[in-house]
């Protein structure tokens, strides 16, 4: 595997770039190892600017969902295009994709677009804040939530990766309003939600947690969160900016049966464009400006290019057994990954799964929240990634993000990957021995 050109790319990029990347975690730190820089993607793989092909388990974390560079996807955008970039004013399309995304997910009755999953996150809790009257934020510990300043606390994702403590350069008044609390402990939850002190306005959950590795939640913690918080009249917010459109075509709500009062979606909405969304009841979406007055406003809301991407994606995810098939497909891959893993390194990993994505955590488990995550092995992970990479397969570069499964990856391409964790876990294994 060559990595000149992408070598030379980073020490560049360091020169002009905080890090020489736009987003932290793709330095790939925490793995030991330079980014590369990718030049295309098409079906199941991507290329870097050295010719190298992997076959992709990132996905744009998460949103490709069909597959990069979908066909009926690029002939939106194509078509689009031609009509022009940017309108900073209402399109057709706007609606055409409000329209699919309140019939897929069972809770929202409006929704709001905006350019990322961090704009819908913050704008949610805003909206809870004005509608309620309240002050407080309730999150759970590891589960990210962007990078605005109220969700920096114990959150997980590049904040856990780099080892970054707190919420530097987020000023105490602000912190002072979130609460974070243990994922999947409900007597800690009802505890919180009943104290009176706190002034709560809303509780925001990923409903399966994707930023500390895949973290599922325990058999009624979704069911007792929604009861606690319909009971004290506190605004349920699902962060389904990695679980929506992924589980089902609606979301994790779907999936397990348990409806929020505000949802917050991401690029997978967009086919990979820069797009989110934030939506719900009606009698709290009426409270956004013009028509209420919580304020949110974005130039590029509602883009017509990721409002045809997006319309072009849920066509396709609307497709009968488009979900079965995946779920087959995931659910094949794991316990065979699962069986390599026991093989090689008894007693020392835990695959953990929803639908299609999952993560394998160097630690014997099992792992159900922040502290447990925490325990894996990250410098073994580190090792397993650098392995993979040279034999043509890219995992997340961190212990505590998810791999996903897409449409595009064959049956020969996950039998391939089975073929390189079995020789990864192998030389692990050995070296372990060595020691």
């Amino acid at each position: 595997m060559k990595t000149d050109l992408s070598h030379t790319l980073f020490v560049k990029a360091q020169q002009l770039i905080p890090g020489g990347v736009n987003s932290p975690v793709r330095a790939c730190k925490s793995v030991g190892c330079e980014p590369l820089f990718v030049k295309r993607a098409a079906g199941s793989k991507i290329h870097d600017v050295d010719g190298n092909e992997f076959l992709d388990f990132v996905c744009s974390w998460g949103p490709m969902i069909l597959g990069h560079n979908h066909p009926a996807v690029v002939a939106a955008i194509e078509k689009t295009l031609q009509d022009g970039t940017s309108f900073g004013a209402p399109c057709p399309l706007e609606i055409e994709l409000a329209e699919l995304v309140i019939k897929a997910l069972p809770s929202v009755e409006k929704v709001r677009f905006v350019s990322s999953g961090t704009e819908a996150t913050m704008s949610a809790i805003r909206l809870a804040r004005g509608y309620t009257g309240r002050k407080v934020v309730v999150k759970f510990d590891g589960c990210y939530h962007g990078h605005a300043d109220s969700f920096l606390v114990k959150a997980g994702s590049g904040v856990i990766t780099l080892g970054i403590p707190g919420s530097p350069g987020v000023p105490e008044d602000i912190v002072r309003n979130t609460v974070s609390i243990p994922y999947n402990n409900q007597e800690i939850l009802e505890k919180t939600l009943r104290d009176e002190k706190l002034d709560i306005a809303c509780v925001i959950i990923e409903p399966v947690a994707g930023n500390m590795g895949v973290v599922a939640p325990r058999p009624g913690f979704l069911q007792k969160l929604r009861s606690l918080t319909t009971e004290l009249g506190i605004v349920l917010i699902f962060d389904e900016v990695i679980t929506g459109l992924r589980l089902a075509l609606g979301g994790a709500q779907e999936y397990f049966g348990v409806m929020p009062d505000l949802t917050c979606l991401g690029k997978i909405i967009g086919g990979g464009l820069p797009v989110g969304a934030y939506g719900g009841k009606k009698e709290i979406m009426d409270n956004i400006a013009p028509d209420g007055p919580v304020y949110q406003a974005g130039t590029l809301s509602g883009n017509p290019l990721a409002m045809a991407a997006g319309v072009a994606t849920m066509q396709q995810l609307s497709k009968l057994d488009f979900y079965d098939d995946l779920e087959k497909k995931a659910a094949t891959f794991a316990d065979k990954l699962a069986e390599i893993a026991e093989k090689y390194l008894p007693g020392q990993t835990t695959l953990n799964r929803v639908g299609s994505m999952m993560t394998t955590f160097f630690t014997p488990g099992p792992v159900t929240d922040f502290e447990s995550a925490m325990a894996a092995d990250t410098e073994k992970y580190g090792a397993h990634f650098r392995q993979m990479l040279s034999q043509g397969v890219w995992l997340a570069p961190s212990q505590f993000e998810a791999a996903f499964i897409s449409a595009a990856q064959s049956q020969a391409d996950l039998d391939l990957a089975l073929d390189k964790t079995e020789w990864s876990f192998k030389k692990l294994a050995q070296e372990q021995k060595s020691r």
